[in-house]
């Protein structure tokens, strides 16, 4: 089975982030999470190659607001 450890780092707001052990890789797009707070997942980049089943990744989070998420077209919505 594959695990993920995620360092989650929030930007354009003062917030502490998080480390996370995880079975599902985080992707751009997808809403997360952290603390009562929800975010969306804006990039994920490997921080170091795998080592065996472990993978080791950072994402970048800024806050969800959902009268700003983006449409298939890439306009935002409101």
């Amino acid at each position: 089975m594959t695990i993920y450890k995620v360092s989650y780092v929030v930007t354009g707001i003062e917030h502490p982030g998080a480390i996370r052990t995880q079975e599902n890789k985080p992707l751009p797009g997808e809403i997360i999470e952290i603390g009562g707070n929800k975010f969306i997942i804006l990039e994920v980049l490997n921080l170091m190659p795998p080592r065996g089943d472990f993978h080791y990744l950072h994402a970048t989070l800024r806050q969800f607001n959902p009268k700003k998420r983006k449409n298939n077209s890439g306009e935002g919505q409101e």
